[in-house]
């Protein structure tokens, strides 16, 4: 399917991209024309001025995206766009008029109406997706808006930064008539959204809007995803609130320099949706949330002292400081900020939208707007106490921003760390062996499952947990998973001890409760029907056990398949596993996934059979 093509989609990806295009731009020239022309003039303070400003955004988030919600459930998605496409042509001839006057009070109080605008266009933007994408394109479709974003604000940098140096007799001319013609074609664009009815009666707005509420607070998963999104905002309104000042005090730049350094965190962004959609492969990763998190935490650390000790000499142009070595570096840094960010954000928007109730989609929106805008406030609020009232320098305030990251990822690890170790797993199973994956997509995306899988090497459970798209609880011999040095990993990652050896009628009652308890929370069990090692490269018959799980809890099963490792380190093949030096070092090793079996039809002859089968397929690719 090609989204861009696609006449549900494309009208508003570009309608959307213009809307985030036009509000950088105009948001960007106000704080500019602050910094660099109404602080000196009248001696305000610059740093404050560029919180106040952020902050005049971002309430109207917090005063109106309720009421937004409320409206993108209630009416036509598509009408209340156009609808809020003509309010964005009227804020941008009254733009055009306050900075031609250079009133500079009307503008900061026209960047309240974009606020505005922004707050109740927010809702309907990721609520229309799921009606007009089916769900297995919403991955890339999201992927698209937030890089059409990103990218609207990488160009509206670029050419905010390019206007403010023009000269004065043709720059607000020039200003005006951009931001009225952008506004204008976004509105043409908007005409041609296909219609989006209400999924719901338009009955109980306000009793559903606490339904949302409730849902937020309540539901694992909805709290979740809007207390990550709104951190990831928190920081971002940190890193961009206080960016003007960094490059005029710190770095010794001017505009062009920060509509580079704004350029290159957008870049980056973009650059970490699109590696997002190439790592999940069209599915939920939360696993990538807590690195993502890493990634701007370690970048932040370096942008944070990457700028001259005790200040710039002097200000500088943008070629001036890309000769002299002071910009690459800081650019670097923003876009590794950018990709941590796009990694973080991306399945924290793609949870919400699916985990969301679609007859109020749109005002769960809402609650994690008004969640996202507190928190952006208390950013701004940090901010000023960080370089106004402390006096603290903005490397420290920086610094500072990437603990609050490094925080953030250690967490979100901990509150659910077996995606994560997923992830790890796979990066590290992928350096030890040339993975050829099949049948992901038999996996379920949701609810229960029971994966079985010949049993050839100690390493086997490492690469499964590699090749599955959701985190495995692995049901792994006693002893092993007892190990001093193992047992910690193996609590973490959910796997549930067993021992064959000692298979009294109480041990084995638990084994099975445990196994009986993850089916019944919608987790996926993974088991060796075998029981123990291959000794011969041959499977195995299997053990009565899986039978007794599906008839216990009836969940479809899935034969699975591996294939290469025999010979390897972990395997019995002429000595005992782990015995002499590592053999088959980054081997080619083949895993497959099969068609599920029905609980009825899971027999442990006819799963034997279809795990065979798999095997002599794989075999024969060698």
């Amino acid at each position: 399917m090609n989204l861009m093509q696609d006449r549900r989609f494309a009208p508003f990806f570009w309608t959307q991209a213009l809307g985030a295009f036009n509000d950088n731009v105009f948001k960007q020239i106000i704080l500019l024309l602050l910094t660099f022309e109404a602080a000196p003039h009248m001696h305000w303070n610059s740093s404050l001025l560029n919180s106040i400003g952020m902050m005049l955004f971002m309430m109207p988030t917090l005063l109106f995206s309720s009421w937004g919600g409320r409206l993108a459930d209630t009416r036509d998605k598509a009408t209340l766009i156009r609808t809020l496409k003509t309010f964005e042509v009227a804020c941008m001839v009254l733009a055009a008029l306050a900075i031609w006057y250079e009133a500079y009070v009307a503008m900061m109080g026209i960047l309240a109406l974009i606020g505005i605008q922004a707050a109740l266009f927010g809702p309907v933007k990721y609520a229309i997706l799921p009606q007009h994408v089916p769900r297995a394109h919403l991955v890339g479709a999201n992927a698209w808006i937030e890089m059409g974003t990103f990218l609207a604000i990488l160009l509206g940098t670029i050419l905010a930064g390019a206007m403010i140096e023009l000269p004065d007799s043709h720059r607000y001319s020039i200003i005006g008539i951009t931001l009225i013609a952008v506004a204008l074609v976004g509105w043409w664009s908007s005409c041609r959204i296909p219609t989006a009815p209400p999924q719901q009666s338009t009955d109980g707005s306000q009793a559903i809007t606490r339904s949302a509420l409730k849902q937020f607070w309540t539901q694992r998963s909805m709290r979740f995803a809007i207390l990550g999104i709104s951190l990831f905002w928190f920081l971002g309104t940190c890193y961009l609130s206080q960016l003007n000042v960094w490059v005029k005090e710190i770095a010794g730049g001017n505009a062009s320099m920060i509509s580079a350094l704004m350029a290159a965190f957008a870049i980056g962004v973009g650059l970490g949706a699109l590696l997002y959609s190439k790592l999940s492969a069209g599915r939920l990763e939360l696993g990538l949330v807590p690195i993502g998190a890493l990634v701007i935490a370690v970048c932040g650390t370096l942008f944070a002292y990457s700028g001259p000790a005790g200040g710039a000499a002097e200000e500088l142009g943008l070629l001036m400081r890309l000769r002299d070595g002071t910009l690459p570096p800081m650019m670097l840094e923003l876009i590794g900020v950018g990709i941590g960010g796009g990694l973080y954000i991306m399945p924290l928007y793609l949870m919400l939208q699916i985990k969301s109730d679609p007859g109020h989609r749109a005002r769960m929106v809402a609650v994690n707007n008004i969640v996202n805008a507190l928190f952006m406030l208390v950013a701004s609020l940090f901010a000023i106490l960080i370089t106004n009232v402390l006096q603290w320098s903005l490397p420290v305030f920086y610094a500072l921003v990437a603990l609050c990251a490094l925080l953030i990822g250690v967490a979100c690890f901990g509150y659910n760390p077996r995606p994560c170790l997923r992830i790890m797993i796979f990066m590290g199973m992928r350096l030890c062996y040339k993975l050829r994956i099949k049948g992901r997509e038999f996996i379920p995306e949701e609810g229960a499952a029971v994966v079985v899988c010949n049993h050839v090497s100690y390493t086997d459970a490492l690469i499964l947990a590699a090749a599955s798209p959701r985190p495995l609880r692995f049901v792994m011999y006693a002893p092993i998973y007892e190990m001093p040095l193992v047992n910690g990993f193996c609590r973490v990652a959910g796997a549930i001890p067993i021992n064959n050896a000692r298979n009294t009628p109480s041990a084995m009652r638990r084994t099975f409760h445990q196994i009986k308890k993850a089916l019944d929370a919608g987790e996926v069990v993974m088991i060796f029907p075998e029981g123990q090692l291959t000794r011969n490269g041959e499977i195995g018959s299997f053990q009565r056990g899986i039978e007794r799980i599906i008839q216990e809890t009836p969940v479809p099963v899935i034969p699975a398949a591996l294939s290469g490792l025999w010979g390897g380190w972990g395997t019995y093949k002429d000595t005992p596993p782990f015995s002499g030096w590592p053999k088959k070092i980054h081997a080619r090793v083949r895993m497959m996934f099969g068609e599920p079996v029905a609980p009825e039809q899971a027999t442990r002859e006819l799963l034997y059979q279809r795990v065979c089968q798999l095997k002599q397929y794989l075999d024969s690719l060698h």
